[in-house]
This record gives C-alpha cells, sequence and structure tokens, in this order.
C-alpha cells in the first residue's frame, strides 16, 4: 500500500521541474547572438554656435529589431532604397527641446553601413547616421534636454552612450575623444525611457582660442611634411653657391640673415592662404594641394644637393608656403565654425603655428651653421636630403593614389615628436658647445676629430682682417722680396 504523498513534497517537485524547465526553454529558445553581451549604441555630439550634430552609431541587428527595418542583408549599394524609411523612423525618436520645452528641429543627413566591434560583444555591422538638431532662435545650445529613444523602446537591454566629441567653446576641437554626456536606458521602475539632460557648462570665446592655439602647435610639429620643407630649405642656408654646386660657406651674419629671411616668407605664405581660405571658405581639394606639398618638399631636398635657386630661397619659401597654408585651411573647414569663431580660430591656430615654429627653428638654427664648417659637411648635406627626397617621393606617389610604405612610414615619424624635440635639442647644444670650445682654442693648437671645412676663397676675401692667409711657401716669398727691398 502507497502512502499518500505529502503536499508540501509536491509542491516542492513542483517548484523544482519550473525551475529546469523555464531555463532550459529560454536557453533552448534564444539565438546565438543572445549568449553574450550586445553592443550598445553611441549619439556623438558635435556643438556649434547655432545647432548640434549628432553622429548615430546603431548596431544593425538591434535597429531591425526596434524599428522593422531589416539591414541585416542590405549591402551599401541597396540603403538609398531604404533611406526614407530609415530617416522617417529617426526623426519620430529623437526629440531634442530646451529646458521650458521647446522643440527642436531635426533633420537626419548621411547614412551608411560599416564593421566595427566594441569591448566583448565582437564583430558586427552598425549604422551610421547623421542628425542635425537645431534648437530655436535665441535657445541655449548647450543645455537641452534629449528625448531618446531609437532602440531602446523595444529593446528593453540596449543602452545608449550620448557623447560630446567636439565643442569649440569648451576648448575640445582635436575630434579626437570623447567626453561622456550621459546614457539612455530603460527606466524599469517606471518602464519608461526618461529624456537625458544635457549640460555643457558655460562655454566662452577665450577656451576656444586657447585650443586653436594648443591645436596648431600640434599641427606644425606633427606634420612632419611641413617641417621637412623648412628644415631641407634651411639645411643649405650657410654654404655659398658657386657655378651649380655647394662650395665654401658664407658668414655667420648672412648665413643668418638667410635663415631668417626663408622662415619669415614661408610665415607669410602660408598665413595669407591660410586666412584667405579660411575666411573666403574655399573649398580646396585635398588631393592636388596634398601632392604640390610633397613636389615642394622633393625640390627643397635636390636643391640642398645641387644649387636650383641660389639666393631666392626665401622667395620660394613663400610661394610654397601658400600651398602648406591651404593644407593648414582644411583644418578649420572640417569644424563647421561661425564668422566670430573662424576669425579667433584663424587667429589662435596661425598663432600656434608659428610659435612652434619658430621654436623648431631657434632648435635647428645652430646645427647647419656648425655643420657647414665641418669636413663632413658634404655628406651630411647630401644624406640628409636624399632621406628627405625620399620621403616626398614616397608621399607623392601616395597622394597621386599609390598608398606605398615610404609614405606610412614617413608619416608616422610625426608620431615621435617628444624623439624629435629632443635629437634637436642634443643637437643645438653638441653644436654650441663645440662652437665655444673651438673659438677658445688657440690656433696653434692641433685639433682633434672633426677638422674645420677650409674656406674658399670667396669666404676669405669677405671675411674680415687680411684678405688672403698664405700658405708657409708664399709668407716666405714676401719675406725674401721684403728684404731685397732692403726693409731688413
Amino acid at each position: 500500500m502507497t502512502r499518500p504523498r505529502n503536499w508540501l513534497t509536491t509542491a516542492l517537485r513542483l517548484v523544482a521541474g519550473i525551475a529546469i524547465a523555464v531555463p532550459a526553454a529560454l536557453l533552448l529558445g534564444a539565438s546565438p547572438a543572445a549568449a553574450h553581451p550586445m553592443p550598445h549604441s553611441v549619439v556623438q555630439l558635435d556643438v556649434y554656435k547655432a545647432s548640434v550634430t549628432a553622429r548615430l552609431e546603431l548596431p544593425v541587428g538591434d535597429f531591425a529589431t526596434a524599428s522593422g527595418i531589416d539591414l541585416t542583408t542590405t549591402e551599401s549599394a541597396a540603403l538609398p532604397a531604404k533611406a526614407k524609411a530609415i530617416r522617417t523612423y529617426l526623426a519620430q525618436h529623437i526629440r531634442p527641446a530646451t529646458l521650458k520645452g521647446e522643440a527642436w528641429q531635426v533633420s537626419i543627413g548621411a547614412l551608411s553601413l560599416s564593421r566595427t566591434q566594441q569591448t566583448s560583444t565582437g564583430p558586427y555591422r552598425e549604422l551610421v547616421a547623421k542628425a542635425v538638431l537645431t534648437p530655436p532662435a535665441g535657445a541655449d545650445v548647450r543645455h537641452f534636454t534629449l528625448d531618446y529613444d531609437v532602440i531602446v523602446h523595444q529593446v528593453v537591454t540596449h543602452v545608449a552612450l550620448v557623447t560630446v566629441r567636439q565643442d569649440w567653446a569648451a576648448g575640445r576641437v582635436t575630434g579626437e575623444g570623447a567626453t561622456q554626456v550621459g546614457t539612455v536606458r530603460l527606466d524599469i521602475r517606471h518602464m519608461t525611457v526618461p529624456p537625458l539632460t544635457v549640460d555643457l557648462g558655460k562655454g566662452s570665446a577665450w577656451r576656444g582660442f586657447v585650443a586653436m592655439v594648443e591645436l596648431g602647435g600640434d599641427h606644425i610639429l606633427t606634420g612632419t611634411d611641413h617641417l621637412l620643407f623648412l628644415l631641407i630649405l634651411l639645411l643649405p642656408a650657410p654654404l655659398l653657391a658657386v657655378g651649380r654646386r655647394w662650395d665654401g660657406q658664407v658668414g655667420a651674419r648672412a648665413a643668418l640673415g638667410r635663415i631668417g629671411r626663408i622662415t619669415l616668407a614661408f610665415t607669410v605664405g602660408h598665413s595669407v592662404a591660410l586666412a584667405v581660405t579660411a575666411l573666403g571658405r574655399l573649398e580646396m581639394p585635398g588631393r592636388p594641394v596634398e601632392a604640390f606639398i610633397a613636389a615642394s618638399i622633393l625640390v627643397g631636398a635636390v636643391h640642398a644637393i645641387r644649387p636650383l635657386f641660389p639666393g631666392r630661397e626665401a622667395v620660394v619659401a613663400g610661394v610654397f608656403g601658400l600651398g602648406h597654408g591651404m593644407a593648414f585651411s582644411f583644418v578649420l573647414a572640417e569644424m563647421h565654425l561661425s564668422t566670430g569663431q573662424l576669425v579667433s580660430s584663424l587667429l589662435g591656430f596661425n598663432l600656434g603655428i608659428e610659435l612652434v615654429q619658430l621654436l623648431l627653428v631657434c632648435l635647428a638654427l645652430p646645427t647647419p651653421l656648425v655643420i657647414a664648417r665641418l669636413r663632413i659637411q658634404p655628406a651630411l648635406r647630401v644624406g640628409g636630403a636624399l632621406l628627405t627626397g625620399t620621403a616626398a617621393i614616397g608621399w607623392l606617389a601616395d597622394r597621386l593614389g599609390a598608398p606605398n610604405p615610404v609614405a606610412r612610414a614617413a608619416d608616422s615619424a610625426g608620431s615621435h615628436t617628444t624623439l624629435m624635440l629632443a635629437t634637436l635639442a642634443v643637437a643645438a647644444v653638441a653644436a654650441v658647445g663645440w662652437t665655444l670650445a673651438t673659438r677658445r682654442r688657440p690656433l696653434s693648437e692641433p685639433g682633434g676629430g672633426l677638422r674645420l671645412r677650409p674656406r674658399s676663397r670667396q669666404e676669405a676675401e669677405d671675411a674680415p682682417g687680411p684678405a688672403l692667409t698664405h700658405s708657409p711657401r708664399e709668407r716666405a716669398g714676401h719675406a725674401l722680396d721684403d728684404s731685397r727691398s732692403g726693409g731688413g
């Protein structure tokens, strides 16, 4: 005879069965993608004076679930066919407003598909959309609410990260990195998606100006091509051109004058081009300008080997500086600044360029002056020119549509700014120390190591004091003439 089941035992068995069956059913019915964390959305804000641009990065899978617009198998070429539906959906789920509740205008622009990955999620496809958010006239673009539920209203575990990428008035001008403003997610207590209050603080024109000074300095410091062009023109500045070759050296004062004129001409050239292009909002084609810069470096390298335009280096620096200034203007064009911000940015950016350029010229100045006095000067000059010319040829080919490892290696040199500054500083200190040591050494004392390069006849004639330094045989001949004339 079987004992009747205890009601407590039966209830426990029932609960255990449910506890096993429910997770098993969920695991068996789940898609493979649910086995790991899903990627989140990113909303990157670029803050301008009268509007805010939002770059939306949306995982295609979650977007399809939320919107019903399937893009999982859609290629980029087929995206325009679904563009209208995508823009309509996005405009309905992006609702910025002033703090008083006045609605902003939303315009959805360019759409694209790409592949990316986030930490712990693996690779996936994403939809990238650009939205322009425009407040009512006179409203504050730095304080507003963002009612955003593009995906999270249907995918309750989804999170959207809202960041600021560019904000001129707050000193964020590089577009690199981002500052997080907040997150948009489901409030599980009330099962709603609350709007995000965006508070960007109080911006100022001064912070924008200072940031542009820093950006200008960083641009010339990391712009290997701009720096090489200037340095390769300065390399033969202390030398004397005789025919089609460099032979001898000019005086220190003349060399300093040449270097000053070259630097000033380059500054004027790129400053004028930068101002005209930026203030005129001229859209210059990037590839021809960049190729022109590479060609200017190649010309400078050839000139350092064989004089092409002796005595006219300043004119050439000014002409080629126009192309470099056009390249500088690309940085400002990408920021879409208002006229007032553009003028301030132009001044700050150019000031940063000039300050760092002056620093680099001062650091580089002693070295070519000393090299010009050494016997190994031709080897160092030609070697440096060949290295520069090789980089220029690599850049020229790359900017004409033929990527190559030489161009990539030359570009990567701009990331080692600390090493470059340290090298220039050490070379400058060594050059100054060597100059002081040779000046204090008596003329009769034999020198060791590197020896001074003998001056050319033209140098000796231009130098103060006796017109020429005669050899011992010539001096003996002069003494014999003097004794015959009765001077002894």
